[in-house]
């Protein structure tokens, strides 16, 4: 359950990235209330993964979990440069968060 947990809290710390760029600096009042209640979740969620597994592996795995999935989110949705340098190095945080879960 606790690789259940970390997989939601990474999934919310995408969609809080992603939402804090239509805060416009916290001046909109419903992206920022739902980056906040999305960050918070996120956190919970987190600290729910770090009841069982080791705080390296969670932090770890979190953000690199954000890290691609907001970067994705940027090439697929917000015309952001798809390089295959920067696919590969995607590719590389994927392979690390992998090989976190296959030594945890």
């Amino acid at each position: 359950m606790a690789w259940t947990w970390l997989v939601i809290a990474g999934g919310l710390e995408i969609v809080w990235a992603v939402l804090l760029k239509y805060t416009e600096g916290f001046t909109r009042l419903l992206p920022s209330l739902a980056t906040v209640v999305c960050l918070g979740v996120s956190f919970y969620c987190m600290s729910r993964a770090l009841q069982v597994l080791p705080m390296g592996t969670v932090y770890a795995v979190w953000v690199g979990i954000g890290a691609a999935g907001t970067a994705l989110w940027g090439m697929a949705m917000e015309g952001e440069t798809a390089s295959a340098a920067r696919i590969l190095c995607l590719a590389l945080i994927l392979a690390g968060v992998a090989g976190l879960k296959a030594t945890s």
